[in-house]
């Protein structure tokens, strides 16, 4: 198999509406592997729908895409994004929602009202933020609020009166309650018990608020644009209002129905008026059109409101699919569920009918996920010819999702083409093709060992188990050992770990750094003399080269050049490469340029420096000195005491190939956080580096400065500057 590099992104994943439950995707990502398929206007079709982004921005690139989505709230999204109302919409739509009045007060100063609090330090009355609440209390104990009036700001306790306020709300909770039911579901639906548990997870107060604002939807007499925008910022409420916002927030992206021991409820009429910006926002305009409706060939979004299955011979015999694109849906029960239970109290019953398993299931397994996922990828690889490529991109990339997803293509006749990832926090990118189903193999755990190995010994240094597993993965896909026949998916998912697990615990080759048994925790390596050059060293000196070659250059080219060189599952992460930037170049404006002392021959320079206070300071301590290369030795009657490997980089992997326990590592002090940095990362470095001292270069400067200087004070004073990685180092990998 030959990997594809990795393809960055320009832009962080989008954090607007929906975003912790959306697939958390880099902008640019599909654009540039389009821009390899070269088929403008062509139709490519997203079978998932599961990412309204990622389809907008194939359309923006000029494609036409046929999107299937049978959820209600990410077909309305896909549509508002495409075609998001002008911004003067949302503000009027939230004004005349504002102006309604619910007995003699505007609903824009009785929701305001909702949140009144103290403030603590000058006693006016303003809005909280938010509420703080632990899980199975009737009040809240604290608040968060920023006074306009005198600037005092964060969390402050609850106070009586906030606390007495949500009683009276509850008071009336009963009425508001049931209308939220009636929206869903009727009386004698066989699901009401499922839709009563979903709204459970609202508080009396946000479902107080949004049960009036949806009462008085109908009755407000707006224009289909406005209405479109009201519906866009209730939507946007009913995500704000509910019980799944941890405070602290130790869980961004929620996927069960649990509210947190701790959590957050959010000033609804705050999250309204925000949700004006971020709708707004959305970016530039598309076609779309819902299916049969034609778009232009200029580029477009044609949305199926079903399955793929009820799509597929209709889409074989009128559309020539060029490609395939999609994110992977991985199970996430709080938000399918919430989607029910929002089409219900947007659009009403009718709405929720088609979605509304999504209710009554409580439980997503990872066998679960494979057979759901190969129901898409079997309709989808009939109704495409042989060879159509496709590429995927999964979120939260763990273990189990990854053998769930390679298992439902490989079942269903995808040929793996291509896996590259970067971290287990970005989206691995897939490669497949449609094809024919091929005969399974026995499983061989030799194979999937060699896999393991090979890959450990190209990088060079140790990796989390998530890279282990993927190079397992492809090997299966391979020799076609994914799925047996007969076998279900739950067997299929189950012999595929333990294949995993006998390929690595009945190996000495390799090593594993981790205080627990299990195979997923902590990392894998193998015995040094088996493995290559390391990744970091290798990611440094492709770095450094470029920098020399390309000064004021930004990130994205940096990583551009890079990511074909290491590709794969061998992408160095953002982190690693900041770290080689922090270390070797300055930043002036978006550009990367090497500092002046790093430049080649400025280094140089500096090394034969530092060779000759070696010798000085050896001459000092009565030692006799010879130089070899990059090393300098001290000698006393004809033996060595001590060596000092000079080096103008922080490739002490390299320098340790040729240590013995007498050798000292030199290295400039604007290495010395590259070097923590690289320790951390990598397990085996730093235990092998235990052995030997790191010493700075201006450490040995300042020692020739001092006017008594013995062999004992020589040891004190470089065992008193220890290598520390910058606080200001963020990303670990």
């Amino acid at each position: 198999m030959e990997h594809q590099p990795f393809i960055p992104g320009f832009k962080p994943a989008d954090s607007g509406p929906l975003s912790r439950f959306l697939p958390p995707l880099e902008e640019g990502v599909i654009s540039a592997w389009l821009s390899h398929l070269n088929r403008p206007s062509a139709w490519l079709l997203d079978p998932f729908g599961f990412s309204p982004r990622l389809a907008l921005e194939a359309a923006r690139s000029g494609y036409r895409v046929l999107v299937t989505a049978n959820n209600p709230v990410t077909r309305f999204l896909l549509e508002t994004f495409a075609n998001p109302p002008p911004e003067s919409e949302f503000i009027a739509a939230l004004a005349d929602l504002g102006a309604v009045k619910k007995g003699e007060e505007r609903l824009a100063g009785l929701f305001q009202s909702l949140y009144f609090t103290t403030c603590e330090k000058c006693s006016q009355q303003i809005q909280a933020q938010s509420f703080l609440w632990r899980r199975g209390e009737d009040v809240p104990y604290s608040r968060l609020y920023e006074c306009p009036h005198c600037g005092d700001s964060g969390e402050h306790p609850a106070t009586e009166e906030d606390k007495e306020h949500a009683k009276r709300i509850a008071a009336t909770d009963g009425l508001h309650r049931s209308r939220a039911f009636e929206r869903v579901v009727s009386l004698k639906d066989e699901d009401r018990n499922y839709a009563e548990e979903a709204i459970e997870h609202y508080l009396p107060r946000p479902l107080y608020v949004l049960t009036t604002i949806i009462n008085r939807f109908d009755n407000l007499n707006l224009s289909p644009e406005r209405k479109r925008a009201l519906t866009a910022l209730t939507l946007l409420a009913c995500d704000a209002g509910n019980t799944l916002w941890a405070h602290p927030s130790e869980r961004p992206r929620p996927k069960q129905l649990s509210t947190p021991g701790q959590f957050r409820e959010n000033n609804l009429w705050m999250m309204l008026e925000r949700g004006v910006s971020l709708f707004a926002e959305s970016g530039s305009p598309v076609p779309f059109e819902a299916w049969p409706k034609k778009i232009p060939e200029s580029g477009g979004i044609c949305i199926y409101e079903g399955r793929l299955k009820d799509l597929a011979h209709e889409v074989k015999r009128e559309i020539p699919i060029a490609a395939v694109i999609g994110s992977v849906p991985r199970p996430n029960q709080a938000f399918w569920t919430f989607s029910a239970l929002w089409a219900g109290w947007l659009w009403g019953k009718d709405a929720v009918e088609p979605y509304k398993t999504a209710l009554r299931r409580r439980r997503y397994d990872w066998a679960w996920n494979a057979t759901a996922l190969f129901a898409i990828f079997s309709h989808l690889n009939e109704l495409l010819a042989d060879d159509v490529p496709m590429f995927g991109l999964i979120p939260e990339p763990e273990p189990a999702f990854m053998t769930s997803a390679l298992t439902a293509a490989h079942a269903a006749g995808f040929e793996l083409t291509s896996v590259a990832l970067r971290t287990e926090h970005d989206p691995a990118q897939v490669n497949w093709k449609s094809g024919q189903k091929k005969t399974p193999a026995a499983a061989d755990v030799e194979v999937v060992r060699k896999a393991m190995f090979e890959f450990l010994s190209a990088r060079g240094e140790p990796a989390g188990y998530i890279y282990l597993h993927l190079a397992g993965l492809i090997a299966c896909a391979e020799i076609n050992v994914l799925k047996q026949p007969g076998h279900e998916f739950d067997e299929a998912l189950r012999k595929t770990q333990s294949l995993f697990e006998s390929a690595l615990k009945d190996d000495a080759k390799f090593v594993h750094y981790s205080t627990g048994e299990n195979i997923d925790t902590g990392m894998w390596g193998v015995e040094t003399a088996m493995q290559e050059e390391s990744l970091s060293d290798r990611v440094e000196m492709a770095v450094v080269t470029y920098l020399q070659k390309n000064p004021d250059a930004i990130f994205l080219e940096v990583e551009e050049d890079l990511y074909p060189r290491f590709p794969g599952l061998l992408t160095p992460s953002k982190g690693l490469i900041y770290a080689m930037l922090n270390s070797y170049a300055e930043k002036s404006g978006a550009g990367w340029k090497l500092r002046e002392e790093d430049v080649a021959s400025t280094r140089r320079e500096e090394m034969k420096n530092i060779f000759i206070l070696l010798e000085k300071i050896g001459k000092r301590l009565e030692y006799q000195t010879s130089l070899d290369d990059k090393i300098l030795t001290w000698k006393e009657n004809g033996r060595a005491v001590k060596k000092f490997h000079v080096l103008a980089s922080a490739l002490v992997n390299r320098a340790l190939e040729h240590a013995d326990e007498q050798t000292a590592i030199v290295i400039p002090g604007g290495r010395a956080a590259l070097a923590a940095y690289k320790q951390d990362r990598d397990p085996s470095l730093k235990e092998r580096l235990k052995k030997h001292r790191l010493i700075k270069y201006r450490l040995l400067r300042s020692l020739l400065e001092l006017p008594i200087l013995t062999r004992e004070s020589f040891e004190e004073q470089i065992a008193s500057d220890p290598v520390e990685k910058s606080t200001g180092q963020m990303m670990m990998f």
